[in-house]
């Protein structure tokens, strides 16, 4: 499972040219996942944004949980994280997930987030053709893939 952090001061997805959902400063992330994630790696990941700290404390040091500052979380499911792009000009996406197996663990990666966070969660949707529009703060983007977890 991969996943790329956006510390933000604002963020949307829009679908269809209507707002789908919106947070203010906050995080938002793109989740990737590939067929072979578990539940193991959905709980790594949860737990590494509940505790990040990607937020300036009073000396202006990024110190800060996304909790402490009041900030709010959107998760946005984006396949392309897997793109293989060695051979060629046109990426593969042949690792992630297909559908059937992404979207049960997608939900299951929200649903772990808001119970660790104890925060609703805003999302894209599913497949949909997204329009994704931030404002990243910093700019601060981290990127985690759960399968190198000696990081």
């Amino acid at each position: 499972m991969r996943l790329l952090i956006q510390r933000v001061k604002e963020a949307q997805v829009a679908i269809g040219g209507t707002i789908h959902s919106q947070i203010s400063k906050g995080l938002l992330l793109l989740l990737g996942i590939e067929e072979n994630d578990t539940q193991e790696d959905i709980d790594f990941l949860c737990k590494k944004v509940v505790q990040i700290r990607l937020f300036d404390d009073a000396n202006g040091v990024m110190n800060l949980p996304l909790q402490e500052v009041g900030g709010s979380l959107m998760v946005v499911s984006q396949f392309t994280l897997y793109a293989q792009t060695k051979k060629g000009n046109r990426p593969s996406y042949i690792r992630a997930a297909r559908p059937e197996r992404a979207i049960p663990l997608y939900e299951q990666f929200i649903k772990t987030l808001q119970e660790l966070s104890g925060e609703e969660i805003a999302t894209g949707v599913f497949g949909a053709d997204m329009q994704v529009s931030l404002c990243n703060d910093g700019p601060v983007t981290i990127f985690i893939d759960s399968k190198m977890r000696d990081f």
